[in-house]
This record gives C-alpha cells, structure tokens and sequence, in this order.
C-alpha cells in the first residue's frame, strides 16, 4: 500500500491493483461562446413569429364564389340548349354612382351567360317604360336605379311598386319587403317550394357575413347569428333597416344608428320571438355600441364620416357599404381582424342570384308537357339556404 498526493494536498491509500491501473486525466469542460443577438435578429424573430394582425378581404373573391354557384344554378334549372336570361335596367338620373353601378352590371352579365338591356328613360317615362318590360316575356328581371326623385321618397316608392312581382329582382315591392321583415321566408306557404327575393346590398352583406363565417353553420337554419351583436351605421329604409332586420331575424343583436340616435333589433331573450323587435335606446349614441359589437357595418354616403377606430373593440369585423370609405383603412387594419373595403361587386353577384330566382319561382305556362321530376327538383332547391 502507498500513500498518493492529491491535487487538493490529500492523502489517499492506494492498494497496489489500484497502483498498476493508468490514470487517464479527465479533459476540461467545453467553452460555450456567447452568441451576440444582434438588431437584424431581433427583427428577423418578430417578424416571424407576429402575424398581420388584419385580413384583408376584397369583394371580387367574395363575388367569384357567388357567380359560381349562379351559373351552375342556372344551368340546373334551364337545361341545355335554353336562352340567355334577361335584366332590364332602367336608368333614369345622372347620379354618376348609378351609371357606374349599371356599368358594372353589364361587364358580369354579360361575363357570365346573361343579356343586359340598360334603358335610359326619361323620369316622366319611367312608369311606361316599367309596365312594358312587366308585359315583355323576353324579359326575365326588372331592375331600377334609385334614388329618381331626390327628396321625394313617396315618388321612388310608388314605382318600386310598378314593377311586377314576378320580375322584381330587387325584392323592393311591398310583398317582398313585408316578408323580410316579419321573416316569411317563402312565397307559397305551407308548399315553401318559391323563396321570398330580398333586397339586394343588404343581402350582399349578409352573404359577406356567410363568407367570412360569421354565420355559424352548427346552429339551425334562421339562428346562425345567435349570439353575435352587430352595428350597422345606418337606417334608409333602402338598405340600413332591411339590412338590421335581416340580421335580427337570423338571431343577431343588431344597433342601428343614424343621425336621430340608436334603435336595437332584436328576437328577444333567447331569440324565443319568430321576427325581430325595435326598441329606441334613449340617449345611447355611437360611441356606447361600438365596444360593444363584434361586427361593424359602415354605410353613411359622406366623405366626412369616420368611424371612430379607437372605440373598436380588438378582433373587431369591419365592412364597408358606403361608396365612401366609412374606416380610417390604415388605423382600422390595426384594431379589426378583418377589414372589408366594399362590396359593390358581391351586390351584382347578388342581382344575379336574385335573378335565377326569379326564373326558378317562375310558373310554367298553361299546356305545356308536365315538367320532368328532376327539373322540379332543381327548382325547388334553388339556393335552398338563402
């Protein structure tokens, strides 16, 4: 046995198997340089890892998908070999926001299998012109650029009520409006075979909604908004208030606010109610129902009108009907999850639609052969959902 030094000035005892063994020193441990994070880093790791907060949605994608679905539609209910359908457009004022729309309308009829006959009337001419297209089955829908008389709203109305129903493609006669509100969904009650034509932008927008899947396609047919609350900056009685009891109906809180103040549209606690209810909210204001709504609609026909970004909730879903920008667009893609600019052209996409309804609701003439089972069928299904 022998006694060994060790490093630390110990004595150990060694037996001498221990002795015979060769000692193998141990290597020092590894140095770790320290990695310099430098700015470029920085921004390379945050520019990975942070999404843009906002999506952009424009309306030509929403519409594609749209005039998709029309043109299969059409070509289900009409067969082979059938004519071109046609959309009688009467444009009687120079407001050069309706020739830009009746523009637009005829690039997609004639895009996708439709004839478009723009009539330029004269006002006083206008009501003949609407009683002859109403006679002429040549022609399919029957479609009117308003306001006519600016100011006189009673005038716009009785030639809304011109049109014949058969042919109002934008659903504004008073058997279409009455149905929407008091949420008939049909013509043929209890057959329920002929749908109910509704308005056109505000079935745009509720058609946006279905697109960006604020609708919730778990709950039942007519409840798919429970549960959300949703603004809508404004109340003509074109396309704000049809537009709040559309989206009341199918079970939304809905604020509508205008100028005079903010009216709540809703089906009641529960949605137990079967059509929305309005109620005045005294002295609530714009500012009280945005925090509160996950969806804002902008529709104010003015420059000036700003929807006030910062009283946005974040996630908020912002769309825009006015041919004014309603949103600060740079500020409001901070703040929104999704920003939708405009949606002129899921309006015609919807003008469409409406039209290959109306020759779906269309009864066959006296005499004819009995119609085949599976064309009945293509009928009655036309956009069975809305």
């Amino acid at each position: 046995m022998r006694l060994i030094r060790t490093s630390a000035n110990l004595f150990v005892r060694l037996s001498p198997r221990q002795l015979s063994t060769k000692i193998i020193p141990r290597p020092p441990p590894p140095v770790f340089k320290t990695h310099q994070t430098t700015k470029s880093h920085i921004d390379i790791m945050e520019a990975q890892q942070v999404p843009k907060t906002c999506k952009v949605i424009l309306s030509d994608t929403i519409a594609k998908k749209l005039l998709s679905e029309v043109r299969e539609t059409l070509a289900k209910i009409q067969g082979p070999g059938a004519s071109k359908p046609t959309l009688a457009a009467f444009l009687a004022t120079d407001d050069p926001s309706a020739l830009q729309y009746a523009e637009w309308s005829k690039k997609t009829c004639e895009e996708n299998g439709f004839n478009f006959d723009l009539r330029k009337v004269d006002k006083e001419d206008l009501e003949e012109g609407i009683i002859a297209a109403n006679n002429d089955d040549q022609v399919d829908g029957i479609l009117v650029y308003y306001p006519i008389w600016v100011g006189n709203h009673s005038q716009d109305k009785y030639i809304k009520e011109t049109v014949a129903l058969s042919k109002d493609v934008e659903g504004l006669c008073h058997t279409h409006l009455f149905n929407m509100y008091h949420n008939v969904r049909f013509l043929d009650p209890p057959a329920n075979l002929k749908k109910s034509i509704l308005p056109c932008t505000p079935l745009a927008i509720v058609k946006t909604l279905e697109y960006l899947q604020i609708y919730n396609p778990i709950l039942a047919y007519g409840n798919r908004l429970f549960g959300k609350t949703i603004t809508v900056i404004n109340r003509s009685e074109v396309n704000g208030r049809p537009l709040a009891a559309l989206l009341a109906n199918d079970g939304a809180t809905v604020y509508s606010v205008d100028v005079t103040g903010v009216q709540v549209f809703t089906r009641g606690e529960g949605i137990r109610q079967l059509r929305h209810q309005v109620h005045d909210k005294e002295g609530w204001e714009l500012k009280d129902v945005l925090p509160l709504s996950d969806v804002v609609i902008g529709g104010v026909p003015t420059e000036k009108f700003k929807v006030p970004t910062e009283l946005l909730r974040d996630g908020a879903v912002c769309i825009n009907f006015s041919s004014f920008r309603n949103f600060d667009g740079p500020a409001v893609k901070e703040k929104a999850s999704i920003y939708v600019p405009s949606i002129g052209k899921v309006t015609i996409a919807v003008l469409l639609r409406n039209l290959v309804r109306l020759i779906a609701n269309r009864p066959r003439p006296e005499g004819s052969a009995p119609e085949d089972p599976k064309d009945a069928k293509a009928r009655s299904e036309t956009f069975i959902e809305g």
